[in-house]
């Protein structure tokens, strides 16, 4: 049970009336103007979402991550788009400048992406290399000056429109992965096709390659040759607890509109939300978001008070989003044919649901990590 502060509420309540004054209203044409939202990502970011995370003294405000899903709930109870992008930026897109970057780096890159005068990406999968971090074959030799990066990468989110890319290579004589950082305009990096998606359309997303590109020294992130996965690994639990906090958001969304949508549908006399079979679908919808929510925020606090989360992370990650799927789909079925017209959102829902199934890590990888913590 989350025993929310003033401040908790406070910021809840100033995203949910954003989301329901702002990005509500627009979900639809920003879905399918199939181009990233600046403008609103703009707007969320000057509430201080992407700095929500971050220290004071770095620019945020420093909330813990209860807080932080709380606002990103709303978000993505609005739109999956939105709440990607922002998430992104928040999240993979700078994190890694602001644990590793130089004073330079920090105020040239960091600081302007917190207001979203600059964008990031990360650039961590490869054609033959998703979950299998061991088989990226990205490398940077070292040079005069700096390093030499060749290789490619692939669902980069944010690439078309990226100012700077935080990328994972091999370096180094054990050949270990270490974190560097291309700018926008370097010789030799390629913003290669873009992705087509069944969803999430205005997170734009394509290939990256680097073509003997040349990092500057001072643009190695990493502090030691190799200590890539190390630095990931901070980030994971938290990565995988905010994906579960976004299918908790599209999960809620999509039982508003089943339960709106049941009491006004009629069939043989009455609303379908009479008939027993359409009650007990939603209340296996409305019990999955319920379950859904106390393993998403019970990780969030864990993790938010120094305790032991990693199983519960991935537990959260695993049941949110599975959840969210099983929902959205529910909700459709409550539609019927009008869940499969483009003109209902509910459509949106289950195209755009799909996309937490993947982030942070897949239902099978995450389900081995949980057997993995309980030494099975």
């Amino acid at each position: 049970m989350l025993n929310l502060t003033e401040e908790q509420i406070a910021i809840r309540d100033t995203f949910a009336r954003f989301t329901d004054a702002e990005i509500i209203p627009a979900a639809a044409a920003i879905d399918e103007a199939h181009e990233y939202p600046t403008s609103m990502v703009k707007r969320l970011a000057d509430l201080g979402f992407v700095g929500m995370r971050y220290p004071e003294d770095a620019g945020g405000s420093g909330v813990d991550l209860v807080t932080c899903c709380l606002a990103l709930e709303e978000v993505a109870r609005g739109s999956m788009s939105v709440a990607a992008c922002v998430t992104m930026q928040a999240l993979m897109g700078t994190k890694f400048l602001e644990m590793l970057g130089n004073d330079d780096i920090r105020e040239r890159l960091f600081k302007p992406a917190l207001a979203l005068d600059k964008i990031g990406a990360i650039c961590m999968t490869e054609p033959d290399a998703g979950s299998d971090l061991g088989a990226i074959a990205t490398r940077a030799v070292e040079t005069d000056g700096g390093y030499i990066l060749n290789g490619s990468k692939t669902w980069v989110t944010s690439a078309p429109v990226a100012d700077f890319f935080t990328v994972f290579a091999r370096a180094g004589t054990e050949d270990k992965l270490t974190i560097f950082l291309v700018e926008k305009g370097s010789d030799g990096l390629v913003i290669g096709r873009p992705i087509e998606k069944m969803g999430v359309w205005a997170l734009p997303t394509s290939e990256v390659a680097f073509n003997d590109c040349f990092v500057p020294a001072s643009h190695r992130l990493s502090a030691e040759i190799g200590d890539g996965e190390e630095h990931l690994r901070k980030l994971l639990s938290e990565i995988r607890i905010v994906t579960a906090v976004l299918g908790v958001g599209i999960a809620r969304a999509a039982l508003d509109e089943a339960v709106r949508y049941a009491g006004e549908r009629k069939q043989f006399g009455k609303p379908i939300n009479r008939f027993q079979a359409v009650q007990m679908r939603i209340a296996d919808m409305a019990t999955d978001l319920e379950a859904a929510r106390h393993i998403t925020y019970h990780a969030a606090q864990l993790l938010d008070s120094g305790a032991p989360h990693r199983k519960e992370a991935s537990m959260a990650k695993l049941f949110a989003t599975e959840a969210a799927a099983r929902i959205c789909d529910n909700a459709a079925r409550i539609f019927a044919s009008y869940g499969y017209a483009m003109e209902y959102p509910v459509q949106r829902f289950l195209r755009d649901v799909r996309f937490t199934l993947i982030g942070g890590g897949t239902s099978d990888i995450l389900k081995l990590v949980i057997a993995k913590e309980l030494s099975v």
